[in-house]
């Protein structure tokens, strides 16, 4: 089985900070148990990056190459290059995404 390696871009480990230093203002434990969910699920791509589903936004443009996980509210986007899973961004599914896609996948 093909093992393969989780690398974060800038923006995805940007949109992480900005997600726990915002959670953090109310309750550090809670910030850093929203961390540790969000790392830890990224890390099982490692395994078996597939499972991830297509996301649909992007999809609609005819662009397959990017997937997604979910870790409720945070919609976890990913591209597979090789051995590598590239984090992309981690977004917030309660704001309209389409136009954060857009912006930063189609430019």
């Amino acid at each position: 089985m093909k093992k393969f390696r989780v690398e974060w871009s800038r923006a995805a480990s940007t949109d992480l900070l900005n997600i726990i230093d915002y959670i953090s203002e109310d309750s550090t434990p809670a910030a850093i148990n929203i961390f540790e969910k969000i790392r830890s699920k990224c890390e099982t791509l490692t395994q078996s990056p597939e499972r991830g589903r297509i996301v649909l936004e992007l999809k609609e443009y005819g662009i397959s190459s990017y997937h997604e996980i979910i870790v409720k509210p945070w919609r976890i986007i990913y591209r597979i290059s090789d051995n590598k899973i590239y984090v992309l961004a981690v977004i917030d599914s309660r704001r309209n995404i389409e136009d954060i896609l857009i912006e930063r996948f189609l430019e």
